[in-house]
Order: C-alpha cells, then structure tokens, then sequence
C-alpha cells in the first residue's frame, strides 16, 4: 500500500506533466500558479522530473528572450506520464465510488429524520 504522501507526490507529478505536454513553454511562476502550490516546490518537483530523465529543459535561443526555456517530456517521461494516469484513474474512480456509498448513507439517514427533527436548529 503507498503512503498518502506519496500519493500526493504522484499526484503532482502527473498534474505537472500534463500541464507541461500541453504548454512546454510556460514560465516556472505559471506553472506554480495552475497547480497552486510554491514557487519552490514547483523547482523541486521539476528538478525531481528532470534528474529522473522525465523531463529536459531546452532553451530557446532564438527567441527575444534570451532566457526563456520550454519543459519538454521526453520518450520516457511520456511513458511514465501514461502509468501516472492510469494510477490517477483508478484513485479517482475508487474516490468516486466511496463517495457514491457515502452519499447514499447520507439520503438514507435524512429519510430516517422525522420532520422537525433536527436537534440543531430546534430551540431548547
């Protein structure tokens, strides 16, 4: 069984990877943003991605900014990013069906509650 904390890191991993397979040439900040977390935890994470060889930083050298850089997946970085959705899929569909079993617990216990019932909002 994997720890919730490397669930979380897997998570990332691969909302990081989509993100990048779609627009390589966002910027650090960008990417921070779309995944809400740190500036500096974006740069672990990527720096993770790419010492893994999932991940290479190119640099445009035509282009006017001369400090602009693209995140490209490479073959296996493409490759792992298909495990990761796989991983993902499952987690989010047993996600899913916990919350379909709850959410019906929830219905049935409501039905249970006489009108005027609710011991909350009644005056004592």
């Amino acid at each position: 069984m994997t720890s919730r904390q490397s669930k979380i890191q897997e998570d990332t991993y691969f909302r990081l990877m989509r993100i990048l397979e779609e627009n390589p040439d966002l910027s650090q900040r960008d990417l921070a943003e779309k995944l809400g977390m740190s500036l500096g935890g974006l740069n672990y994470c990527l720096k993770a991605l790419i010492d893994k060889g999932f991940v290479k930083l190119s640099n445009l050298r035509n282009s006017k900014h001369k400090f602009k850089y693209v995140y490209i997946l490479t073959p296996a970085g493409v490759a792992q990013k298909m495990v990761l959705t796989g991983c993902f899929l499952k987690r989010k569909l047993e996600e899913y069906e916990a919350l379909k079993i709850e959410i019906e617990s929830l219905r049935l216990e409501l039905e249970r509650v006489p009108p005027g019932g609710d011991s909350l909002h009644s005056s004592t």
